[in-house]
């Protein structure tokens, strides 16, 4: 049995679809950006959060 997700997860989830939908009614290039702009950030915040643990800063 699956768990249920809570409002926030839904309506982040949704806005992120409807971006990615959005890029993707603009053309090949625009969703290209888009998908190379948020790989950019997952790793940008996996090397933050990886320094802030090591500090003891963060879980």
């Amino acid at each position: 049995m699956s768990r249920e997700r809570s409002l926030r997860s839904q309506l982040y989830r949704d806005a992120r679809i409807m971006g990615n939908v959005e890029a993707l009614s603009k053309g090949p290039l625009a969703y290209g950006k888009r998908y190379a702009r948020r790989k950019t950030y997952a790793k940008s915040n996996a090397l933050t959060h990886s320094v802030l643990r090591s500090l003891g800063l963060s879980r």
